[in-house]
């Protein structure tokens, strides 16, 4: 039997890696308090469903930045893929266009843009850290757009990494044979390298992160790509507003899945306040906690117009490659589709405030009454 839930997957990847690994995978920062809180949120939310809908077919389809999306479930940008399946990011995108999902490469991929490229069949996003190289990003900038990379990524939660106490502990360093291969090698050479109490991920990021980024560099991006930009790392109305002011194309509900500050808010929580922030014009996108097609319809409710899984692709990468990383997004798009027929929601666009009851730490409810619209700007 194959899995049923995320759990089977997760219980099988952890079968299949060595503990360094899982470890890095699963870790959060500090008492990872804040990694379990973005789980936690989504269980303080109760919905409200709606009954004499024609629910005989239901839509997941949108369309985000201009590209049409099957499914609003699309993989966040990882590290490192061949960690957990030789393959790596080529698997992982070949999985996501069979699912007709968004793919987020990282910066740090294990496979070059140009072979994710090849291997992708749907939308192409590509993530970047702020470095003090920035030749270096330019030339990322240059091969990302021939390649047919549709928007850029920016980090703007790191300009540090957080205290990740399990990868000090394990003096984590990334393997010699898998390699950020999109960089120059002497860029990266300290992942490589673990002293006592830390990791090479952390003495890399002080060695090679520019803590000086600030709303006035954006327009250095601006300048170098005409790919739209995406701010990935925003839980605050503060930011989102100067977000949009600074023209940016979407923002990230994201505390990098309880990797950076410990004690921030959990995604969910923050939702809210940053789609009011935002406005009409901004797409917003949530990451964070999201382990079933519940917490996707949860998210959509609450104004995000699309979610990206992190972990649980790692997960399905390590368990099965290509078809492990599919089972997950194909398990997530057909709890989505149930849940959406069970709420009397059968569209994207059906998924409103109103779906969701008062959920704790949120607030004031908003008012649910028969003539409440659905906010039609998300779609």
């Amino acid at each position: 039997m194959g899995p049923l839930e995320l759990a089977d997957v997760e219980r099988a990847a952890r079968a299949r890696l060595p503990a360094e690994i899982w470890d890095f995978v699963q870790g959060g920062s500090g008492a990872e308090r804040t990694l379990a809180a973005n789980r936690a949120q989504f269980d303080h939310c109760r919905l409200r469903p709606r009954t004499l809908v024609d629910v005989s077919g239901t839509d997941q389809g949108l369309t985000l930045l201009g590209s049409r999306l099957r499914t609003p479930i699309g993989v966040a940008p990882m590290a490192y893929h061949q960690l957990f399946h030789p393959e790596g990011e080529v698997a992982t995108a070949r999985a996501a266009g069979r699912e007709g999902a968004l793919l987020v490469a990282g910066i740090f991929a294990s496979r070059t843009l140009e072979s994710i490229a090849e291997a992708a069949t749907g939308p192409l996003w590509l993530q970047l850290y702020w470095l003090r190289r920035r030749d270096a990003l330019a030339a990322l900038l240059e091969r990302a757009e021939a390649a047919g990379f549709r928007a850029l990524v920016l980090t703007v939660d790191a300009p540090r990494i957080g205290r990740r106490l399990r990868d000090a502990r394990n003096g984590f360093a990334v393997p010699a044979h898998i390699r950020a291969v999109n960089l120059d090698q002497a860029l990266m050479a300290a992942s490589h390298r673990a002293g006592e109490g830390s990791s090479g991920i952390a003495d890399h990021a002080r060695e090679q992160f520019d803590p000086t980024l600030t709303w006035a560099d954006l327009s250095w991006l601006r300048e170098r790509s005409k790919l739209p930009i995406v701010l990935k790392g925003i839980l605050t109305a503060e930011d989102a507003r100067l977000a949009a002011e600074h023209g940016v194309d979407a923002v990230v509900v994201s505390n990098h899945g309880g990797r950076q500050l410990d004690g921030a808010l959990a995604t969910l929580a923050a939702l809210p306040e940053v789609v009011a922030a935002a406005g009409p014009n901004l797409p917003v996108l949530l990451d964070g906690g999201v382990r079933t097609g519940t917490d996707v319809a949860l998210a959509i409710a609450l104004g995000a117009r699309a979610v990206l899984i992190g972990r649980p692709v790692l997960w399905g990468l390590a368990a099965d490659g290509e078809d492990g990383v599919a089972r997950v997004l194909g398990l997530l798009q057909a709890e989505l589709d149930d849940t959406m027929a069970l709420l009397g929601r059968p569209r994207l666009a059906d998924l409103d405030h109103t779906a969701v009851a008062r959920p704790t730490g949120f607030g004031p409810a908003a008012p649910a009454t028969a003539t409440s619209a659905p906010d039609r700007r998300r779609h």
